[in-house]
């Protein structure tokens, strides 16, 4: 695996929450950011496109009222 040198700036907390991962883990500081990224990465392609949100499906069971028929309807409710 190729590797490439850059400079990125981090925020403080999110450089001392790697410098902490790295030091628990006894590995370096890239290597952790580089898992972190790697996963945050994966993430994102299983998420949904930003701006569209699809809401959960749930399984409700059969209907107890037939709202088309509104005569029915009304009658049901006020039984």
């Amino acid at each position: 695996m190729s590797m490439m040198r850059t400079t990125l700036n981090l925020d403080d907390d999110v450089a001392s929450r790697l410098r902490d991962l790295a030091r628990r883990s006894g590995r370096s500081m890239s290597r952790v950011a580089n898992d972190v990224l790697r996963a945050g990465l994966r993430d994102l392609q299983r998420r949904p496109r930003a701006g569209r949100y699809d809401p959960p499906v749930l399984n409700t069971g059969a209907p107890l009222l037939d709202v088309t028929d509104v005569a029915q309807a009304l009658e049901t409710l006020d039984g």
